[in-house]
């Protein structure tokens, strides 16, 4: 008996999380389109900004491709009182 009622509850829980989903407005969609003010800056903005995090990655790359990476760990003590 106590097992019928909790999936219920579980049942009524994922009707309301359903149904708030569904019924809500996408915000997303909306402020994306109200900051729009230029599309060809912001794709200009967008084209530097993938620049910027490749030459990032590539560092990155490079650093573990050339095997001298060293990685030290200075706060092992408080991560064991916890």
């Amino acid at each position: 008996m106590n097992t019928n009622r909790l999936l219920a509850a579980v049942l009524v829980l994922q009707v309301v999380t359903l149904a708030g989903q569904w019924a809500a407005k996408p915000a997303l969609v909306s402020d994306a389109r109200a900051d729009v003010t230029n599309p060809a800056e912001r794709q200009l903005a967008l084209v530097e900004e993938m620049k910027s995090t490749n030459q990032k990655l590539d560092r990155m790359v490079s650093l573990l491709e050339g095997g001298r990476l060293k990685v030290e760990v200075t706060n092992l003590g408080d991560k064991n009182k916890k």
